[in-house]
């Protein structure tokens, strides 16, 4: 089998599990940094540490990585789950702006940060729910 007829995973693409170690890491620093994020920081407890651990199970399975999330809490329901907290516009663009500036320190190959970049940007969108 060569190697073009192997498809990776976004998982493997953007580097696994260590890449979204960091990823994670580098978006709540920068929800914690920005003045721009200070109304979706307000969402989360003051201590970040389960919340970042959710995350980093979520976007494991998400990318195609082991299953970490589902085993445990389910099907995602992410809309569901955050439906007590307003989402709008402003508050998907705050996200984004965390999560774009992570995805261009933590995820080197462009192509595959593009394409993340884009499948993030869609989830953002279609979490608003105001």
């Amino acid at each position: 089998m060569s190697d073009s007829d192997v498809t990776l995973s976004m998982f493997e693409r953007i580097g696994g599990n260590a890449t979204i170690e960091r990823l994670v890491e580098r978006f709540y620093e920068r929800m914690d940094m920005l003045p721009e994020a200070r109304a979706i920081r307000v969402m989360h407890a003051a201590d970040l540490g389960l919340i970042k651990d959710v995350l980093k199970r979520y976007l494991t399975e998400w990318t195609g990585g082991p299953k970490l999330y589902s085993v445990e809490k389910g099907h995602p329901r992410l809309r569901q789950r955050h439906i007590g907290f307003a989402i709008g516009d402003a508050e998907r663009d705050a996200w984004l702006l965390c999560m774009r500036g992570a995805l261009e320190e933590t995820v080197i190959d462009m192509a595959a940060r593009q394409d993340l970049d884009r499948a993030l940007a869609g989830l953002a969108d279609w979490m608003r729910n105001r």
